[in-house]
C-alpha cells in the first residue's frame, strides 16, 4: 500500500484532505483528524472521481 500524500487540489492552509492509494482503490482523510476514520473508496468508484475533476 503506498503512503498518504497531500492532495493536489488541496490549497496551501491546514484544511486539507490526503489520499492514500492502492491496488483496490483509495483511502481519504482530513489532516485535522488523521486519528477518526477515512473514507474507502473502490478502484473503480475512485476513477469515476478522478475523470469528473478533471472535466
Amino acid at each position: 500500500m503506498s503512503d498518504w500524500h497531500k492532495s493536489s487540489y488541496s490549497g496551501g492552509t491546514n484544511e486539507c484532505v490526503e489520499v492514500r492509494e492502492h491496488e483496490v482503490g483509495a483511502d481519504v482523510r482530513d489532516t485535522q483528524h488523521r486519528d477518526q476514520a477515512e473514507l474507502a473508496f473502490p478502484s473503480g468508484e475512485w476513477q469515476g472521481f478522478l475523470t469528473q475533476l478533471r472535466s
